[in-house]
């Protein structure tokens, strides 16, 4: 998920809009209609949601669009993405882009774009739902995949590992756990994964960190599966000396494809 797939998100939802003939008038455009397209994510603290937000700001210039951009306080907090997006509904966009926390949590309020004729694309991680005309997101099986062979790679094609996935209930941590898993599973029989555990929150992480490299003296490699799971997840402060022991013994650390996101 870059720039230039939700350039592509905000141009389909342009199109959409058109195609469907309606518009909302904005009070201060002197009279003047302007679609409006509302996009909810999984968050926005992380650098890839600011990335993305960027970019959806960005095609709302190029295609005349008015576009907003709102997400959960923390990425793991489904009950407030609900709240987000029923309060978008009963604004009446023209279009909705949806990053689903959990894929099976918004199919109510799918239906109800539906019946309210809104369309939705689904966009970073899909919903259990046909509702959505399309979703954009990575591969995200492949790109776990790609960083088990890396992770291989990197520790000798033998030893433990650890994994800290962002969560187990969007259909993006769902594919990059098992991604990871079956690559290494199927192609790297040497190597055991001893631990798996689930935040995408960075301070979680970083504790679920140290305890995973205390718990394990032989652990050679860590990955963790978005920025929030991976890129802070590095133990400071009273962690640091587990994090030092680690480096020690080489351990490696692994992450998902977000940080590729410019």
């Amino acid at each position: 998920m870059n720039r230039r797939m939700i350039t592509a998100v905000i141009g389909v939802m342009a199109v959409a809009v058109t195609l469907g003939g309606c518009s909302k008038t904005d009070a201060n455009s002197g009279g003047e209609t302007q679609p409006y397209v509302a996009l909810i994510s999984k968050g926005f603290r992380h650098q890839f949601w600011q990335a993305v937000k960027a970019g959806a700001e960005q095609a709302g210039r190029e295609f005349n669009v008015k576009v907003t951009f709102e997400g959960a306080q923390e990425e793991g907090n489904v009950e407030q993405q609900i709240q987000l997006l029923q309060t978008t509904l009963d604004k009446h966009p023209n279009a909705i882009g949806f990053a689903a926390i959990d894929s099976k949590a918004a199919g109510p309020l799918m239906e109800q774009a539906k019946n309210d004729h809104i369309p939705v694309i689904a966009f970073d991680s899909g919903v259990d739902s046909d509702v959505p005309i399309c979703t954009a997101s990575t591969d995200n099986l492949a790109a776990a995949a790609e960083a088990a062979k890396h992770m291989a790679d990197l520790v000798g094609h033998s030893g433990k590992i650890a994994m800290i996935v962002h969560d187990q209930t969007s259909v993006t941590g769902v594919q990059r756990r098992d991604g990871f898993v079956d690559y290494l599973k199927n192609k790297e029989p040497n190597i055991k994964i001893v631990d798996i555990q689930y935040s995408g929150d960075p301070l979680k992480a970083t504790d679920i960190a140290k305890a995973i490299i205390a718990a394990n003296p032989d652990l050679k490699g860590l990955y963790g599966s978005n920025e929030g799971a991976g890129h802070r997840c590095r133990p400071r402060g009273a962690g640091a000396r587990h994090y030092g022991q680690a480096r020690g013994r080489r351990l490696r650390l692994g992450q998902g494809p977000d940080r590729r996101h410019q």
